[in-house]
């Protein structure tokens, strides 16, 4: 006998205006470094324009995930496409290792081919770019903690906020001791955060595309919670794999001998959920115990 159990209270709150207004405000960023950095030779806002832009197409990435996921179930998909937000998280840290590089590289080569920068250009684009990845970033503030795609959002607008002031600080610099090799050294600088920054992004969207249990999720406390739910009397083929960057499902055997296993099955789906954040589970009932197996 088998039971399943949605629960449909979960964190599903809509970001797409955030997506949107994001989106705009970094493209708007980007143009305004880019040129200003072309116009001023500093390497630091080039590249914190090469970061943005990737930002930009992360951004992009992650809504398209989102709007993907919200996509209804069908016969050749029977869980829809919820799986879209972490193959999202992933690509958005793959843009990430990207940035790293390109930034690096030519950091690098402005170290060896010095170049004059426009220091004032430098802290008063760079000071505009922090204004609008700090408002960036607080449209997702609220999100970041229960789905990794709207994290990975987050950590690259506050991470460009960083990185920002980073650049307005080698325009002070440059500005008073005239030290030109400050702005490819930060340039090497925003690389590291970057890149330090991307290194858990990629290893949890890694983990959930090859159906990893999710962070914060310990497999024995599940196993124990079932365990000691009144009349099992044991637990066996237990999986927790993502369903998509904010949904969890389970599967389980239940030997049960005797008792009612509608109120098993409430009691069991409420530990879950308000424990382990665990919201489609489905729980076969043994009335006797038998060997373990892999199939069923």
């Amino acid at each position: 006998m088998t039971g399943h159990s949605h629960d449909c209270h979960g964190d599903h709150r809509d970001f797409s205006r955030a997506f949107a207004i994001g989106i705009a405000l970094n493209v708007g960023i980007v143009a305004l470094e880019f040129v200003f950095g072309l116009l001023g030779n500093s390497m630091a806002l080039i590249s914190d324009a090469g970061h943005n832009l990737s930002d930009v197409l992360g951004l992009v990435v992650g809504w398209a995930g989102a709007m993907m996921a919200k996509r209804s179930p069908s016969p050749r998909f029977t869980y829809g496409l919820k799986k879209a937000t972490i193959l999202a998280a992933l690509i958005n840290a793959l843009f990430l290792l990207v940035a790293v590089g390109a930034i690096a590289s030519e950091a690098v080569r402005r170290l060896i081919h010095p170049a004059p920068a426009e220091a004032k250009t430098m802290i008063w684009v760079a000071a505009v770019a922090i204004v609008v990845n700090v408002l960036t970033a607080m449209l997702f503030a609220r999100g970041r903690r229960r789905d990794l795609n709207i994290r990975a959002a987050y950590t690259h607008m506050a991470a460009d906020a960083a990185v920002s002031a980073a650049v307005v600080a080698a325009g002070f610099i440059i500005l008073w001791t005239g030290q030109q090799w400050v702005d490819p050294v930060m340039s090497l600088a925003v690389a590291v955060v970057i890149l330090w920054g991307s290194v858990g992004l990629m290893k949890e969207s890694v983990g959930m595309s090859l159906m990893g249990v999710p962070r914060g999720i310990d497999v024995d406390q599940v196993e124990m919670t079932l365990a000691s739910i009144s009349g099992v009397e044991s637990v066996h083929d237990l999986h927790v794999w993502p369903l998509s960057t904010t949904e969890t499902a389970l599967t389980a055997h239940l030997v049960f001998p005797d008792g009612s296993i509608d109120e098993l099955l409430q009691y069991a789906r409420v530990a879950l959920h308000d424990r382990f954040g665990i919201e489609h589970c489905t729980l076969q009932i043994e009335r006797d115990p038998q060997p373990d197996s892999n199939c069923g």
